[in-house]
């Protein structure tokens, strides 16, 4: 008889907690962790016992540990004073947003400053993203000078509200909008449009300062 994971409260919080963070729908979860639909919408709403090996290839299609998306449940007094976040290296940000997911593009608009959601893929030590050829964010990237490009900050994160934990990566550049002759290049990333539909501009982030920030549950 397989070993059962006791439920532990949130677990199927965490689950979906970590999926919409990657972008993924449950289909899309169900389909890289080999666990039918249906068996991921109840666990995500319901308190209900996994199998080891389940729990398993939830944490591998989630990017994640087992242990993280158990041991978030633990109680921890709201007025516990959390420790100094610790600054992480370049190297170590990169490794940290290298799975891809959903990110934060940061930039000044004609509006004024402007913070919008992405799914994103790093390729060769840039960011991917795709919006709309001729769109309002392919419009507001460009700074109307031929040969100077516009400077951006692209944000991810990963937080634990339970146990007050996570970290922050900030990562700023030029943005580059991918001319059809460079599509080779990027094409294969499998990086899908946040807002879907026909987008087919691909836009590249080039780092030219990573920093990062972790903070860990005492």
């Amino acid at each position: 008889m397989p070993d059962i994971t006791p439920a532990p409260d949130g677990l199927g919080r965490r689950v979906a907690l970590n999926r919409e963070r990657l972008g993924l729908s449950r289909e899309e979860l169900a389909e890289r962790s080999g666990i039918p639909p249906t068996s991921v919408e109840y666990i995500e709403e319901n308190p209900v016992g996994v199998t080891d090996g389940a729990l398993s290839h939830l944490a591998d299609a989630l990017d994640t540990t087992p242990g993280d998306l158990l041991a978030g449940d633990v109680e921890r007094p709201l007025d516990d004073e959390p420790p100094p976040p610790k600054e992480l290296a370049p190297d170590e940000c990169m490794r940290l947003i290298a799975p891809g997911g959903v990110g934060r593009i940061a930039f000044d608009g004609p509006a004024g400053p402007s913070v919008l959601p992405v799914n994103y893929r790093v390729h060769d030590g840039v960011i991917v993203f795709r919006t709309r050829s001729g769109g309002p964010m392919d419009q507001d990237l460009r700074t109307g000078v031929e040969g100077v490009e516009m400077k951006i900050g692209f944000e991810v994160d990963r937080i634990d509200e339970t146990r007050r934990e996570g970290w922050s990566v900030l990562v700023q550049g030029p943005v580059h909008h991918v001319a059809p002759e460079e599509l080779p290049s990027v094409a294969g990333v499998g990086v899908e449009p946040w807002a879907g539909g026909e987008r087919d501009l691909y836009v590249r982030i080039a780092p030219s300062r990573i920093t990062g920030r972790r903070i860990l549950a005492s």
